[in-house]
């Protein structure tokens, strides 16, 4: 079972979360709470993903994700919005969010993204992925400099990230253990100094490399 926390100051949208989520066979949502209780029922109940919403009166959600991330073992999370361009986005991209959805995300869809986001898949609503292509890395260095440092296979399997591929998935497409991809990812993101997939597959896309078959040049 996938445990899920959602985390919003609203209470008719925790409970039609809840409501939609209920019906996946193998999604359990363990705890819902407002910001203020976030901390404590995340603390409490270990889940596997946080759909956190990124905006919220009394703890917004980018003090909430710093405290996320801060833990020994954080679970992904992924925030919840109504703006397609929230400033808040690029902020909690570099906090390391694991995706963004819009809260007027199809029904159908939800519980497929909150399976990508358990298996380690990027997340990003087609609009908000329009908000966050221009996003920059850290130190300004060009993406294509970045992209560089890496090596055909890193390259090939960056692309593989980049199409929200989990790690299970990219090894069975490239022949590699689960264990080998995921010390390749972790490579990755040292290599072009990002701390999530999310920006490593948006580096990826502003270098051009998901236009280009299998990665390489």
């Amino acid at each position: 079972m996938i445990r899920v926390v959602v985390v919003d100051d609203d209470a008719l949208v925790r409970s039609g979360l809840q409501l939609i989520l209920r019906v996946a066979p193998d999604i359990e949502v363990v705890s819902t709470a407002s910001g203020a209780e976030a901390i404590d029922e995340i603390t409490r109940h270990r889940p596997d993903v946080v759909l956190l919403d990124i905006r919220m009166p009394d703890v917004d959600g980018l003090t909430v994700l710093r405290q996320v991330r801060a833990m020994p073992h954080p679970p992904t999370v992924a925030m919840l919005t109504t703006f397609d361009a929230d400033e808040y986005i690029t902020t909690a991209l570099r906090i390391g969010a694991a995706g963004f959805i819009l809260k007027d995300t199809h029904p159908e869809h939800l519980a497929q993204l909150v399976r990508a986001l358990a298996a380690g898949a990027v997340v990003l609503s087609p609009k908000v992925s329009r908000t966050v292509v221009d996003w920059r890395v850290e130190n300004g260095e060009d993406a294509a400099s970045a992209i560089a440092r890496l090596t055909d296979r890193e390259r090939e399997i960056l692309v593989h990230v980049a199409d929200g591929l989990s790690n299970a998935e990219i090894g069975t497409r490239m022949y590699l253990s689960g264990g080998t991809v995921k010390d390749h990812v972790s490579a990755i993101l040292t290599k072009l100094k990002v701390t999530s997939r999310v920006q490593a597959a948006l580096i990826a896309q502003r270098a051009g490399l998901l236009t280009q078959p299998d990665g390489n040049s």
